[in-house]
């Protein structure tokens, strides 16, 4: 439906469902300069395809770090307090009064929690939690960062100590071929019994059927996930379950939020389009 739109476009504003390839770049035709991602995230867009064309490809990124980093947060308390399970419970009309282990939950102050990339959203997720809560914060990037280990007490480790030692885990990569599955069966089985997984990067990055199995076997406590592998899909039996909070890919759905993205795409078009430089180019 979108390619029938594009022809003789000169800047089209992509969306992170919109499959932006060769034939997209056919469809638009040789005038088209710069395809603006309205997300951070660009696994949607063939950037050695776009590069060979000459085409400029820019995505949002700094505005959505707070709104995706509370997210994340969000979905933590959620499991951890029991949140989505005590709302339906009340709905239901099942509370019968005051019981000392109605939906019995966890704190968070002064637990670990184990951050799967340190980037923008990760590194604010590490600060919220650290100020906020004084939790233990340990990650794994492949890039270190030295300055916030000395000034948040974050600790740096592989991915299976983190995965071992962490009562939240909370996955912030970029999709790549090198994340795919990232955590899969193998990770999942790495986590204390009683951690919960957090997931608001990309869903490939989890092995979503292996996440059931082990949430269904009570081989960890709990998850919460705002992406999904094959959106708008859900792995079979995943929405069934209990101990999953489940979101639609709203991480960064705020009035704050997206109005700075659609503001920054917009910046991008007319930058290019005016022949200045864009203002967060990817390629």
């Amino acid at each position: 439906q979108l390619l029938g739109k594009i022809k003789g476009a000169d800047a089209v504003l992509a969306l992170l469902t919109d499959k932006i390839n060769a034939e997209f770049f056919d469809a638009a035709g040789p005038q088209l300069k710069i395809v603006a991602n309205y997300a951070v995230g660009y696994d949607n867009i063939d950037l050695p395809e776009a590069k060979k064309r000459g085409i400029i490809v820019t995505n949002t990124p700094d505005v959505l770090t707070e709104s995706v980093a509370e997210h994340a947060i969000a979905l933590m308390f959620a499991l951890a307090h029991r949140i989505v399970e005590s709302d339906q419970f009340m709905r239901d009309g099942k509370y019968a009064g005051w019981a000392p282990m109605l939906f019995l939950g966890n704190d968070m102050a002064g637990k670990t929690v184990g951050l799967v990339g340190l980037g923008r959203i990760g590194s604010t997720v590490a600060k919220r939690l650290k100020q906020g809560f004084d939790m233990k914060i340990m990650y794994f990037d492949v890039h270190r960062n030295e300055d916030l280990e000395k000034e948040y007490g974050l600790v740096y480790a592989d991915l299976e100590t983190v995965l071992r030692k962490a009562d939240f885990v909370s996955i912030h990569v970029p999709l790549l071929p090198a994340t795919r599955h990232l955590i899969g069966e193998a990770q999942l089985k790495m986590m204390k019994k009683g951690a919960y997984l957090i997931n608001t990067s990309r869903g490939p990055i989890v092995d979503e059927k292996a996440l059931v199995e082990v949430l269904k076997n009570g081989v960890i406590r709990g998850a919460g996930l705002d992406v999904y592998e094959e959106e708008p899909k859900m792995a079979p039996g995943l929405a069934e379950l209990d101990n999953v909070v489940i979101t639609p890919h709203t991480a960064s759905a705020t009035e704050e939020t997206r109005g700075a993205m659609s503001e920054l795409a917009a910046k991008n078009i007319i930058e290019v389009l005016e022949g200045r430089e864009a203002i967060t180019p990817i390629n």
